[in-house]
Protein backbone atom coordinates (compact mmCIF):
# COMPACT_ATOMS: atom_id res chain seq x y z
CA UNK A 1 0.00 0.00 0.00
CA UNK A 2 1.38 3.56 -0.92
CA UNK A 3 2.10 5.70 1.86
CA UNK A 4 0.76 9.46 1.93
CA UNK A 5 3.66 10.88 0.27
CA UNK A 6 3.19 8.53 -2.68
CA UNK A 7 -0.61 8.85 -2.71
CA UNK A 8 -0.38 12.42 -2.95
CA UNK A 9 2.71 12.19 -6.12
CA UNK A 10 -0.10 9.55 -7.81
CA UNK A 11 -3.15 11.93 -7.54
CA UNK A 12 -1.07 14.46 -8.81
CA UNK A 13 0.28 12.31 -11.90
CA UNK A 14 -3.41 11.07 -12.55
CA UNK A 15 -4.63 15.12 -12.44
CA UNK A 16 -1.78 16.03 -14.90
CA UNK A 17 -2.40 13.34 -17.94
CA UNK A 18 -6.26 14.01 -17.38
CA UNK A 19 -5.57 17.97 -18.06
CA UNK A 20 -2.98 17.52 -20.37
CA UNK A 21 -3.59 13.97 -21.93
CA UNK A 22 -0.46 11.80 -22.56
CA UNK A 23 2.82 12.97 -21.79
CA UNK A 24 6.13 11.42 -21.47
CA UNK A 25 7.83 10.67 -17.86
CA UNK A 26 10.38 13.60 -18.50
CA UNK A 27 7.60 16.27 -18.47
CA UNK A 28 5.70 15.19 -15.96
CA UNK A 29 8.46 14.77 -13.86
CA UNK A 30 9.47 18.44 -14.57
CA UNK A 31 6.09 19.11 -13.52
CA UNK A 32 6.21 18.15 -10.27
CA UNK A 33 9.52 19.26 -9.76
CA UNK A 34 11.26 15.30 -9.50
CA UNK A 35 13.15 13.58 -11.53
CA UNK A 36 12.34 11.64 -15.03
CA UNK A 37 12.85 8.48 -12.54
CA UNK A 38 10.93 8.88 -9.99
CA UNK A 39 8.02 10.03 -11.97
CA UNK A 40 8.54 7.09 -13.75
CA UNK A 41 8.44 4.66 -10.82
CA UNK A 42 5.28 6.72 -9.93
CA UNK A 43 3.67 5.99 -13.39
CA UNK A 44 4.81 1.85 -13.25
CA UNK A 45 2.87 1.46 -10.52
CA UNK A 46 -0.09 3.26 -11.58
CA UNK A 47 0.19 0.66 -14.32
CA UNK A 48 0.09 -2.29 -12.39
CA UNK A 49 -3.31 -0.87 -10.66
CA UNK A 50 -4.32 -0.54 -14.90
CA UNK A 51 -5.03 3.15 -13.94
CA UNK A 52 -2.60 4.32 -16.70
CA UNK A 53 -0.68 3.20 -19.92
CA UNK A 54 2.33 3.23 -21.74
CA UNK A 55 1.96 4.15 -25.50
CA UNK A 56 4.78 4.95 -28.32
CA UNK A 57 4.71 8.11 -29.82
CA UNK A 58 7.07 9.10 -33.05
CA UNK A 59 7.76 12.78 -32.65
CA UNK A 60 9.91 14.13 -35.54
CA UNK A 61 13.45 12.01 -36.46
CA UNK A 62 14.33 9.51 -34.25
CA UNK A 63 13.08 6.60 -32.16
CA UNK A 64 9.42 6.43 -31.12
CA UNK A 65 9.16 7.98 -27.22
CA UNK A 66 7.31 6.63 -24.21
CA UNK A 67 4.25 8.67 -23.27
CA UNK A 68 1.66 7.86 -20.74
CA UNK A 69 -1.76 8.33 -20.40
CA UNK A 70 -4.86 7.41 -18.59
CA UNK A 71 -6.88 4.03 -18.98
CA UNK A 72 -10.34 3.73 -18.96
CA UNK A 73 -10.28 2.79 -15.41
CA UNK A 74 -8.35 5.89 -14.77
CA UNK A 75 -10.16 8.26 -16.05
CA UNK A 76 -13.54 6.71 -14.29
CA UNK A 77 -11.21 8.53 -11.14
CA UNK A 78 -12.77 11.44 -12.09
CA UNK A 79 -16.20 11.63 -10.75
CA UNK A 80 -18.86 11.59 -13.74
CA UNK A 81 -22.60 12.59 -11.87
CA UNK A 82 -24.86 9.59 -11.24
CA UNK A 83 -24.08 8.40 -14.33
CA UNK A 84 -25.78 5.24 -14.29
CA UNK A 85 -28.78 6.59 -12.80
CA UNK A 86 -28.64 9.81 -15.21
CA UNK A 87 -28.88 7.42 -18.09
CA UNK A 88 -31.60 4.73 -16.63
CA UNK A 89 -33.74 8.38 -16.06
CA UNK A 90 -32.80 9.35 -19.68
CA UNK A 91 -34.53 6.33 -21.13
CA UNK A 92 -36.93 6.27 -19.03
CA UNK A 93 -38.48 9.79 -19.97
CA UNK A 94 -37.84 8.48 -23.75
CA UNK A 95 -39.60 4.96 -22.90
CA UNK A 96 -42.65 6.43 -21.11
CA UNK A 97 -43.09 10.44 -21.90
CA UNK A 98 -41.58 10.44 -25.51
CA UNK A 99 -39.20 12.74 -27.01
CA UNK A 100 -41.39 15.74 -26.45
CA UNK A 101 -41.08 15.62 -22.52
CA UNK A 102 -37.46 14.81 -22.67
CA UNK A 103 -36.66 18.19 -24.96
CA UNK A 104 -38.60 19.75 -22.42
CA UNK A 105 -37.02 18.94 -19.78
CA UNK A 106 -33.51 19.73 -21.24
CA UNK A 107 -35.27 23.41 -22.23
CA UNK A 108 -35.95 23.48 -18.63
CA UNK A 109 -32.23 22.88 -17.45
CA UNK A 110 -31.61 25.47 -19.98
CA UNK A 111 -32.93 28.16 -18.61
CA UNK A 112 -32.02 27.64 -15.53
CA UNK A 113 -28.24 26.95 -15.85
CA UNK A 114 -28.71 30.18 -18.11
CA UNK A 115 -30.14 32.17 -14.92
CA UNK A 116 -27.65 30.61 -12.43
CA UNK A 117 -24.72 32.27 -15.18
CA UNK A 118 -26.11 35.53 -15.68
CA UNK A 119 -26.43 35.64 -11.90
CA UNK A 120 -22.63 35.05 -11.30
CA UNK A 121 -22.00 37.55 -14.38
CA UNK A 122 -24.41 40.20 -13.11
CA UNK A 123 -22.06 40.56 -9.68
CA UNK A 124 -18.80 41.97 -11.94
CA UNK A 125 -18.35 45.18 -11.64
CA UNK A 126 -19.07 46.77 -14.90
CA UNK A 127 -20.22 44.23 -16.57
CA UNK A 128 -21.44 45.14 -19.75
CA UNK A 129 -17.83 46.58 -20.21
CA UNK A 130 -15.92 43.58 -19.70
CA UNK A 131 -13.44 42.31 -22.34
CA UNK A 132 -13.56 39.48 -23.78
CA UNK A 133 -10.86 37.73 -22.38
CA UNK A 134 -12.45 38.76 -19.15
CA UNK A 135 -15.94 37.40 -19.50
CA UNK A 136 -14.28 34.19 -20.97
CA UNK A 137 -12.30 34.23 -17.44
CA UNK A 138 -15.42 34.20 -15.66
CA UNK A 139 -17.36 31.53 -17.85
CA UNK A 140 -14.12 29.51 -17.32
CA UNK A 141 -14.56 29.68 -13.39
CA UNK A 142 -18.04 29.15 -13.05
CA UNK A 143 -17.33 25.67 -15.39
CA UNK A 144 -14.52 24.78 -13.35
CA UNK A 145 -16.48 25.02 -10.23
CA UNK A 146 -19.20 22.41 -11.77
CA UNK A 147 -16.44 19.90 -11.98
CA UNK A 148 -15.26 20.25 -16.13
CA UNK A 149 -11.80 21.07 -15.06
CA UNK A 150 -12.05 23.82 -17.15
CA UNK A 151 -9.28 26.60 -18.64
CA UNK A 152 -8.79 28.80 -21.21
CA UNK A 153 -6.12 29.92 -23.55
CA UNK A 154 -5.11 32.73 -26.15
CA UNK A 155 -5.99 31.72 -29.79
CA UNK A 156 -5.44 34.56 -32.26
CA UNK A 157 -7.83 37.58 -31.25
CA UNK A 158 -10.12 35.38 -29.46
CA UNK A 159 -9.66 32.40 -26.79
CA UNK A 160 -9.99 28.71 -26.25
CA UNK A 161 -12.37 27.52 -23.55
CA UNK A 162 -10.77 24.02 -22.49
CA UNK A 163 -12.93 21.39 -20.59
CA UNK A 164 -10.50 18.37 -19.40
CA UNK A 165 -13.74 16.36 -17.75
CA UNK A 166 -17.48 16.04 -18.22
CA UNK A 167 -19.11 15.28 -14.71
CA UNK A 168 -22.74 14.52 -16.88
CA UNK A 169 -20.14 12.79 -20.01
CA UNK A 170 -22.68 9.50 -19.53
CA UNK A 171 -25.95 11.60 -19.73
CA UNK A 172 -24.78 14.04 -22.33
CA UNK A 173 -23.75 10.85 -24.49
CA UNK A 174 -26.94 9.22 -24.24
CA UNK A 175 -28.56 12.78 -25.11
CA UNK A 176 -27.09 15.41 -27.09
CA UNK A 177 -29.24 17.86 -26.74
CA UNK A 178 -27.47 18.75 -22.72
CA UNK A 179 -24.44 19.58 -24.94
CA UNK A 180 -26.59 21.75 -27.37
CA UNK A 181 -28.48 23.89 -24.53
CA UNK A 182 -24.90 24.31 -22.76
CA UNK A 183 -23.71 25.83 -26.05
CA UNK A 184 -26.73 28.28 -26.06
CA UNK A 185 -26.21 29.31 -22.74
CA UNK A 186 -22.52 30.20 -23.45
CA UNK A 187 -23.54 32.05 -26.41
CA UNK A 188 -26.13 33.95 -23.94
CA UNK A 189 -24.10 34.88 -20.98
CA UNK A 190 -21.18 36.20 -23.58
CA UNK A 191 -23.47 37.96 -25.86
CA UNK A 192 -23.88 38.10 -29.27
CA UNK A 193 -20.81 40.10 -30.26
CA UNK A 194 -19.02 36.53 -30.41
CA UNK A 195 -18.84 33.39 -32.19
CA UNK A 196 -18.85 29.86 -30.36
CA UNK A 197 -17.07 26.37 -32.22
CA UNK A 198 -16.84 23.64 -30.64
CA UNK A 199 -14.32 21.97 -31.74
CA UNK A 200 -13.39 19.11 -30.10
CA UNK A 201 -16.47 16.71 -27.96
CA UNK A 202 -15.61 14.10 -25.30
CA UNK A 203 -18.77 12.83 -26.25
CA UNK A 204 -17.74 12.32 -29.73
CA UNK A 205 -14.43 10.16 -28.38
CA UNK A 206 -12.10 13.19 -28.06
CA UNK A 207 -10.28 13.38 -24.80
CA UNK A 208 -11.82 16.99 -23.71
CA UNK A 209 -14.08 19.36 -24.82
CA UNK A 210 -12.90 22.71 -26.37
CA UNK A 211 -14.58 25.72 -28.05
CA UNK A 212 -13.32 28.49 -29.85
CA UNK A 213 -14.64 31.81 -28.76
CA UNK A 214 -14.17 34.64 -31.29
CA UNK A 215 -15.38 38.15 -31.94
CA UNK A 216 -17.51 38.30 -34.67
CA UNK A 217 -15.92 40.51 -37.61
CA UNK A 218 -18.56 43.50 -38.56
CA UNK A 219 -18.28 44.69 -41.75
CA UNK A 220 -18.40 48.58 -42.43
CA UNK A 221 -19.97 50.04 -45.92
Amino acid sequence: MADSGDGRVSDRLLYLLKMRGAQTAATLGGALGTTDEAARQQLVKLGKEGLVEAISQSRGVGRPSQFWQLTDAGSARFPNAHAALAVQLIGAIKKELGEDALEQLIAAREIQTRAEYKTQFSGLAGEKDLSLEEKVARLTAIRASEGYMAEYESEGDGFLLVENHCPICAAATSCLGFCRAELNVFQEVLGPEVSIERTEHIPAGARRCVYRISPVVTRSD
